[in-house]
C-alpha cells in the first residue's frame, strides 16, 4: 500500500472512531440522528454537485431505489447504534458493531453469492466470533441492552455493505452521489417521526447540536476517503487497515471517557481487528 493510500485510511479510521464518539456522548435519540443527517446533507451538498457535473455515474430510477434501500438500511443502523450508545460503553458497542458487520457479511456471501472463502478468511471468522463471545460473555455493568443493540448495528451493517456493493459496482453508481442520496433518503425517512416528537428534537438541538454537526462533518468524510484510497491500493489493504478504528474507539472509550475495563477490551478489539484483516487478505 502506498503512503498516499495508507494516510487517507489512518485518517479515515480516526474520523470514523471520532463521530462515534461525538454520538455516544449525544442525546435525543433519533432526534439526533435525524439533525446529524441533515446536517451531513448541507455540508457534503456542494461535492455532490461537483460530482453530478463532473462524474455523475448512472442516474435514473435503478439508482434510485439503491438509495432508497441504502437509506432505510442506514436509517436502522443509526438508530440501533445510538441505542446502544445510550446503554453500552463506546469500548463496548463500537467494537461489537464494527466486527461482526464484516462477518455477517461474509456469511451472507457464502450462503447467498457462493463465495467460497479460503482456511485463512475462516481463521478470520474464528477470530472475530471469540472476540466477540470475550465480550458479551464478560460481566459489564449491566449493559445487556447495548451489547444487543450493537449487534443489531452489525447485521445492518453486514446488510448495506453487500447492498452497496452492487450500487457501486454491478450499477456503476457514483459513490459520492450515492452516499449523498442515500443520507437525503435517510433523512426524509425519519422526517415524520422526529416531527412528531418536538421534545426530542428541542432536546437534541439544545444538548447536542455540535454534535451533529460533528457526525454530519466526519461520517461522510470517512467514507469518502476510503473511497479515494480504494483508488490507489486494493481492497485487500484498505479493508483491514481501516479497521484499526476499533482500535481507537476503545482508547477513545477506556481514556476519554473514563470507561472501565482498557486491558479486556483493547486485548479483544485487537482480536476482532486481526479477524478483520485476516477475512480480507484470505
Amino acid at each position: 500500500m502506498s503512503s498516499l493510500a495508507l494516510t487517507l485510511v489512518l485518517v479515515a479510521a480516526f474520523a470514523h472512531a471520532g463521530w462515534n464518539l461525538f454520538a455516544k456522548t449525544a442525546e435525543g435519540g433519533t432526534a439526533f440522528v435525524w439533525l446529524a443527517a441533515v446536517a451531513g446533507c448541507a455540508l457534503y451538498l456542494p461535492a455532490t454537485v461537483v460530482a453530478l457535473v463532473v462524474a455523475p455515474g448512472a442516474l435514473g430510477a435503478t439508482a434510485v431505489g439503491f438509495m432508497v434501500v441504502s437509506g432505510a438500511l442506514h436509517s436502522l443502523y443509526f438508530v440501533f447504534l445510538q441505542r446502544g450508545y445510550r446503554d453500552g460503553d463506546l469500548s463496548l458497542v463500537y467494537p461489537l458493531a464494527r466486527g461482526t458487520g464484516p462477518l455477517l457479511a461474509t456469511v451472507a456471501a457464502i450462503a447467498f453469492l457462493a463465495e467460497r472463502p479460503s482456511a485463512l478468511a475462516l481463521v478470520g471468522a474464528a477470530l472475530i466470533v471469540g472476540a466477540v463471545l470475550s465480550f458479551v460473555t464478560r460481566p459489564s455493568r449491566d449493559q445487556e441492552a447495548g451489547i444487543v443493540f450493537a449487534l443489531l448495528t452489525g447485521v445492518t451493517i453486514a446488510a448495506y455493505t453487500l447492498w452497496d456493493k452492487q450500487a457501486v459496482g454491478e450499477q456503476d453508481l457514483s459513490p459520492i452521489v450515492y452516499f449523498w442520496g442515500l443520507g437525503l433518503i435517510n433523512a426524509l425517512l425519519l422526517t415524520p417521526w422526529v416531527m412528531s416528537r418536538h421534545g426530542d428534537l428541542e432536546t437534541a438541538w439544545r444538548t447536542s447540536r455540535r454534535q451533529a454537526l460533528g457526525v454530519g462533518l466526519l461520517s461522510p468524510l470517512a467514507y469518502i476517503l476510503v473511497l479515494f484510497a480504494l483508488t490507489k491500493a486494493p481492497v485487500s489493504y484498505v479493508a483491514p487497515a481501516r479497521e484499526v478504528s476499533i482500535l481507537v474507539a476503545t482508547v477513545l472509550g477506556t481514556t476519554v471517557l473514563a470507561e472501565e475495563g482498557l486491558g479486556h477490551r483493547l486485548v479483544a478489539a485487537a482480536g476482532i481487528v486481526l479477524g478483520v484483516a485476516a477475512l480480507a487478505l484470505g
